[in-house]
């Protein structure tokens, strides 16, 4: 797979993706947790599944290192009002597998 430099615009139709803060009591308990929601329609849907495809197929080694160094990952920014919806939250969708060591970053537990 050839490596794209140039980024941008790379959804096509209409994709929403949010977060929703949520609370419930029960038997006096509060429970909070946030979701992740991520809503289409099918040009939309097909369009977010087709770029994820994209990211995980992506052979990062082969990357010139100008435009992927050693340790760095591929990624794409998903921005409100350009990819997304405007009611949407700025993403970054990307690998976890870094290129030359396939090392994951610190934060990520499995």
């Amino acid at each position: 797979m050839k490596y794209k430099q140039l980024k941008g615009n790379e959804i096509e139709g209409k994709l929403d993706i949010y977060i929703s803060h949520n609370e419930d009591e029960h038997d006096g308990k509060i429970t909070k947790w946030d979701e992740i929601l991520i809503h289409g329609n099918p040009e939309g849907l097909k369009s977010f599944a087709k770029l994820l495809i994209e990211i995980a197929e992506l052979n990062q080694e082969k990357a010139e290192d100008k435009y992927l160094p050693i340790g760095g990952r591929e990624y794409y920014h998903l921005r409100p009002g350009i990819e997304l919806s405007n009611s949407s939250i700025e993403v970054i969708v990307g690998r976890l597998d870094a290129k030359g060591t396939g090392e994951f970053y610190d934060r990520y537990k499995s």
